[in-house]
């Protein structure tokens, strides 16, 4: 498909930089396949139904943008997949001047560049294992914000809470699994009490989330790939659930498709990732997607679009921009149905 199609106009203003406070009083535009009603997020637990299963993202975001030096030359870099306890891939600027075998100082924390790929990509080797990486990375490295809020304002302390779910568990993650953001203790207290459970996967989001799309063609994207597991106890309540699976998020739509079955059966799994759905894909797991407003042109816009519908989301999105919702990570959200297929 062209990526034209997923084009539309939104106005800066509308880009949230901080979170709603408190969180359930971001707003939520349901979104189904006759109307469009405007709620918030206090409202959730008042459309799950008994025998309904949640599925949300344990991924944990760590400092994973650091600035340091190769000789003189200043070096920014954002870790965006582990591949092994000492080595990430990262996306470097200017990676230019980054060759194999220079070594780049990040405040103390050293890095050797093993390779060199396309689109700015580097692979560094660290000077320490996992654990003693991990500490150095919270002790020199910042909350890696999206692009379209790091412009406008510089990362603080309140962003290393602000930018985690309250499922946040397991380190990896480099982007938080943003619909996540939403909930709170309370509210998952009352989705629970209203019949409906609450089932974690994990999926250690990348920085590719960002990366425009720049193909004039969906077929010519490439997609990074992405850590994820679900477990057996997880797979087996999905599976067990007698109402309607309502995915958290799309980090937790793609793992679901990434582990299911032709019948929808959602298997134990692990390992990397680069599914690409896009309209025309058959989706077989979620009947509901919680989701934020996402960027134009941008594989997670082609996604809820391959969910509910390109016209209906270009619908749903105009109607937003109109009535003062809030976009992207620290935005407001939407409750997608899925269309038949």
């Amino acid at each position: 498909m062209k990526v034209d199609l997923f084009d539309f106009d939104l106005p800066e203003e509308r880009i949230a930089l901080r979170p709603a406070e408190p969180r359930e009083s971001a707003r939520l535009l349901d979104v189904a396949s006759d109307r469009l009603t405007d709620r918030t997020i206090a409202d959730l637990p008042d459309l799950v139904r008994p025998g309904d299963v949640l599925v949300v993202n344990d991924t944990k975001v760590i400092p994973a943008r650091l600035r340091g030096r190769r000789g003189e030359a200043k070096i920014e870099a954002t870790l965006h997949m582990r591949l092994d306890g000492q080595t990430w891939a990262a996306f470097a600027r200017p990676a230019k001047r980054l060759r194999p075998g220079d070594a780049v100082d990040f405040g103390g924390l050293t890095a050797e560049v093993a390779e060199k790929r396309d689109g700015g990509e580097v692979i560094l080797r660290f000077d320490r294992g996992k654990a003693e990486l991990m500490a150095a990375l919270h002790a020199a490295g910042e909350m890696p914000l999206p692009p379209y809020i790091a412009s406008k304002r510089a990362t603080d302390e309140k962003d290393r809470d602000d930018y985690q779910t309250m499922f946040a568990d397991r380190e990896g993650a480099v982007a938080a699994p943003t619909a996540g953001l939403h909930l709170t203790p309370a509210l998952s207290e009352r989705i629970e009490a209203a019949g409906a459970g609450i089932v974690r996967v994990t999926l250690h989001v990348g920085a590719g989330t960002f990366l425009p799309v720049k193909a004039d063609d969906t077929d010519d994207h490439r997609m990074h790939a992405e850590i994820g597991e679900i477990s057996q106890a997880a797979s087996d309540l999905i599976n067990a659930r007698t109402g309607r699976l309502i995915s958290v998020g799309t980090t937790s739509l793609r793992l679901l498709e990434s582990a299911a079955d032709e019948d929808g059966r959602v298997r134990p799994w692990s390992g990397a990732t680069d599914i690409f759905i896009t309209p025309g894909v058959r989706l077989r797991t979620a009947d509901l997607l919680l989701t934020n407003f996402h960027l134009p042109r941008s594989t997670l816009f082609m996604l809820v679009s391959a969910f509910s519908g390109l016209e209906r989301m270009k619908s749903a999105y105009a109607h937003a921009v109109e009535t003062g919702y809030r976009f992207y990570s620290y935005g407001d959200a939407c409750l997608l149905h899925r269309m038949e297929q």
